[in-house]
């Protein structure tokens, strides 16, 4: 369950997103710097569903907030979550 005031960030684990590179996003967890842990809840998912829907551009797919990152690396996660604290 979502913890309120956290930044939640969804991982899609799907064959898909998982092939085209999810696979290198499982230890995001350990890489989110110390001082925004307790700010983010990060949950992983068999499948976000966006692969058929061609307005989001390629896998991997991350939400942060409900934010849609395509072709999602840990930079770019790591990049949304530190705009989404810093406001």
């Amino acid at each position: 369950m979502e913890e309120a005031g956290k930044i939640l960030v969804e991982l899609c684990f799907g064959t898909t997103c998982f092939v085209m590179g999810a696979s290198k996003l499982q230890e995001i967890e350990s890489i989110i710097p110390p001082q925004y842990r307790k700010r983010v809840e990060v949950k992983a998912h068999t499948c976000l569903d966006l692969c058929k829907n061609a307005t989001y551009m390629k896998a991997p797919f991350v939400k942060v907030d409900g934010e849609i990152i395509s072709e999602a690396t840990v930079e770019k996660v790591l990049k949304a979550i530190e705009s989404k604290v810093n406001g």
